[in-house]
Order: C-alpha cells, then sequence, then structure tokens
C-alpha cells in the first residue's frame, strides 16, 4: 500500500461518516473505515479483502446500474442523494476519483440522514407508496438514456421490495414473448437467456387477464398448478413461489408485461400498487427507447435499400479487432444506373438498385452490406476463408446474371485486418472494380468518353 493511500485511510478512519475506496476498473473494494465497518457488521479489513463494492455495500452480484463512476472527476465532488435498500439506512453522498500510481480510484464518503428523512416525512419505507414511486422515478430521471433509467428503476423496485427478480416482457413480432430487461438480487440466478421467445401459450392466461384490465398475483404457485400447468411449469423451472405481474398497455392493448418475483409475503399488494402507478413510467421509458432507435436507425441507414450507409461503415470499422480476424471486401457498382435513370426514369433505377441488393442479401447473407453512392456497395465479411469469399463472389455474378443486373466487382483479403488499414483494403477492392467495369465497357464495345 501506498504512503499516500495510507495517509487517506488514516484521514478517514475515524470519521462518523462511512468511507470507501474502490478501484473503478475492477470494482474491488479496497477500504472501507471504523463507521462503514460497523454499519454492515463487519469486524475488519479483511472481512471485504478481494470483494466487489457492489457485493458489500449493495449485497449485490453485479455492478450497480446507479452507479456514477463515469460522471466522476479528480478534484471535484459530485453531490446526490440515495436510500440503500440493502441496510434500509438514507445517505447524502459525496463522490470523487482519485488517481494514485497510475490507477483510478473512487472515493465516497456517506452521510446518514435517516433520522433527517423520517422527521421530515419525506420517505417512510414500505409503508408510503408515493414515497417509494417518487424515489425511483427521481433515479430514473437521473440516467442519461432510456435503457439506463429502465435498468435504474428495476433494481431500486427489486430492492425496495425485497423481491429477487424484476424484469420486462415484450411481445416480439411473432406475438411471443421476450424478456428484455431483468434484475437480480444477489445469489439469484439470471434466466433472461432463457427467457426469449416464449411461445404465446405459455402466457396465454395473463393475456385472457390482461385484456380484463386485470393484473397477477400469485402467492403459492401451487395455487396454479391445475388451472395453468404451461406457466406453472415456465414457473418452477425458475424457482419461483410468488411474484406480481402488471400489464403494459399500448394503445389500449397489451404489448407486454413486466413484475417482481418472490417479494415477502407481507408485500404482494404493496408491489401491486407500487408497479401500477410504476406501469405509466415504464411505458414512457419503453417509447423513448423505441424513438431514439428508430433515429439511430434512420441516421445509420440508407431508406431505400435498407443497407448500412457511410455513417454506419465508420462505426463497423472502429470495431475490428486487429490480428485476431480476417477480413473479406467486395467492392460492387451498379453498371448502367445513370442510363436506366436518364432515359426510364428514376422509378426503374430504384427498381434496378433493389435487385442488385436482393443479389447481394442472397450471397452475402451474415456479412455486413452497407451503400456508399448512389450506385456503389460493400460487403464487409469478417472471419471469412479466402475461398469462401472467391465462392460467393461466384454465386454473385450467378444471382446478378439471373436478375438481369450487371454489376463491376472487386475484391480483396487480409487475413489479419485492423481498423487502421481497412481503408488500404477498401482502395484495393474499389481499384479492381474499376479495372472489370473498364473491362465491362470494353468488351461491350462501349466508349465512355462519349
Amino acid at each position: 500500500m501506498s504512503s499516500r493511500m495510507q495517509a487517506i485511510y488514516n484521514f478517514f478512519e475515524n470519521m462518523n461518516e462511512i468511507v470507501y475506496v474502490a478501484d473503478m476498473d475492477t470494482y474491488e473494494l479496497v477500504y472501507l473505515n471504523k463507521k462503514g465497518l460497523d454499519t454492515y457488521g463487519l469486524k475488519s479489513l479483511d472481512d471485504i479483502r478481494g470483494r466487489k463494492c457492489h457485493d458489500v455495500l449493495q449485497h449485490a452480484s453485479a455492478p450497480c446500474a446507479i452507479c456514477t463512476n463515469e460522471e466522476l472527476c479528480q478534484g471535484h465532488f459530485k453531490e446526490w442523494e440515495y436510500h440503500n435498500p440493502a441496510i434500509d439506512r438514507h445517505f447524502m453522498l459525496k463522490d470523487t476519483m482519485m488517481l494514485v500510481d497510475g490507477r483510478r480510484y473512487r472515493l465516497e464518503i456517506a452521510i446518514d440522514t435517516t433520522l433527517q428523512e423520517k422527521q421530515r416525512n419525506m420517505f417512510d419505507s414500505y409503508q408510503k407508496v408515493e414515497e417509494i414511486v417518487n424515489a425511483g422515478l427521481r433515479l430514473a430521471m437521473m440516467t442519461k438514456t432510456p435503457d439506463r433509467g429502465i435498468n435504474v428503476l428495476l433494481e431500486y423496485l427489486g430492492k425496495a421490495l425485497q423481491a429477487e427478480r424484476t424484469y420486462i416482457f415484450e411481445r416480439n413480432g411473432k406475438g411471443n414473448d421476450d424478456n428484455t430487461y431483468e434484475w437480480v438480487a444477489a445469489g439469484v440466478s439470471p434466466e433472461k437467456d432463457n427467457l426469449q421467445d416464449v411461445p404465446a401459450a405459455v402466457c396465454a392466461h395473463w393475456y385472457r387477464a390482461f385484456h380484463k384490465d386485470e393484473i397477477i398475483v400469485i402467492r403459492d404457485l401451487e395455487d396454479i398448478r391445475d388451472e395453468d400447468p404451461l406457466q406453472y411449469a415456465n414457473l418452477k423451472r425458475q424457482n419461483i413461489t410468488s411474484l406480481v405481474v402488471i400489464p403494459l398497455y399500448e394503445n389500449g392493448a397489451p404489448i407486454g408485461f413486466y413484475g417482481v418475483d418472490n417479494p415477502p409475503q407481507q408485500l404482494l399488494l404493496y408491489s401491486a400498487d407500487i408497479l401500477q402507478i410504476m406501469g405509466h413510467f415504464i411505458i414512457s421509458l419503453l417509447r423513448s427507447r423505441n424513438l431514439i432507435s428508430q433515429l439511430r436507425e434512420m441516421s445509420s441507414h440508407d431508406r431505400l435499400t435498407g443497407f448500412g450507409n457511410r455513417y454506419a461503415l465508420d462505426d463497423y470499422a472502429s470495431t475490428l479487432d486487429g490480428g485476431r480476424d480476417s477480413l473479406g471486401v467486395v467492392y460492387c457498382d451498379v453498371t448502367g444506373l445513370k442510363t436506366v435513370n436518364d432515359t426510364r426514369g428514376h422509378a426503374e433505377g430504384d427498381m434496378l438498385i433493389l435487385r442488385a441488393c436482393d443479389c447481394l442479401k442472397k450471397t452475402f447473407g451474415g456479412c455486413s452490406l452497407f451503400r456508399i453512392g448512389g450506385d456503389e456497395f460493400l460487403a464487409l465479411c469478417r472471419g471469412i476463408k479466402k475461398s469462401d469469399l472467391m465462392d460467393r463472389i461466384t454465386n454473385l455474378k450467378e444471382k446478378l446474371q439471373e436478375s438481369d443486373v450487371v454489376m463491376a466487382l472487386g475484391s480483396a483479403w487480409y487475413e489479419t485486418c485492423f481498423t487502421s488499414n481497412i481503408d488500404k483494403l477498401m482502395v484495393e477492392a474499389e481499384m479492381r472494380m474499376y479495372r472489370d467495369k473498364a473491362s465491362y465497357y470494353k468488351n461491350a464495345g462501349i466508349d465512355r468518353r462519349h
């Protein structure tokens, strides 16, 4: 331990506020002062050695959704309020970042304001629904994106309601249900990956209730064994014994649901009240998420073809891992597009482009496709063998001929590709495309100068 760190610890050791220090990159808790050890029932620093801050302080198995690490900088304190459901205490928090020996550390001072809060009657745990709702909404609204807001809200609800799991399910295009968001308490196994495209029959009983504006409250799973055997088996596999599920509506129709699993029995109806109030805000966050997704899609994709545009190409290039993946590039030019536009109209030109794109989709499935100009397209194939790339190009030529499309093609392949040299690879493919285009015009007896 450096002398600077020891001096910091000595300064805070006997303060009447909780003080901790955690590594911002690994989340390892490296210091907790005497007040903090006493508050959490710990005897010494040996009890926290090698453990994560979220494990010790929040009783959570993963980093907290409300973590402020990304907002911290050296020399400045971020001040905020938080109710910690793990120990049922209110705090005024002061966070900052320290740089010591090249590592980033989070220093937090937690001033206990529980007594003041109760005296002001701002929050009476598990008795005032409105106050829990307001606290959760306040945390969610502090976040920068709807996705993060949803995750923060689910985490807060899970802790406040002492549940094992909180989640959102949304109906997909096939009429089945996808688990799109999830929070789980420490020691509880996540189920999100196992609950994608859940057959509609499993939740059919619930949706019939949703259409009648009813909610689902299960006090004992065994109560539904006979009347809803599919859902019984689904929940039994997840070790769920009780739950509250609230429908989510859009234009009067249920589009999914959200809920809590295994809250204490005495909090079941209380949980139902809170979730019903929160449902309107959850829908609002989902709408905002969808709008942002649509705007992002519009800004990165060509409207006519649906292929990525130059912005999407730049994003793709920035993700390349040098030295690990091969990359094949196919540079394509729809020959004769200008002539079609000039003589037969742009509608016919668009049809020609769409036929060319259909050929690319059929032969380069699994690759990334981009429209980088009016008649120019790219297929980028990551992790492909050179022989497989050549086979796909041969197949593309056959599809183009069948679709009455003429397209000049040029390709390049590197065994390993870096973000920094993708431009060189594309130029190589482009030059070969121009040679192919010139050869086509020469063989057709067309003098492009005229």
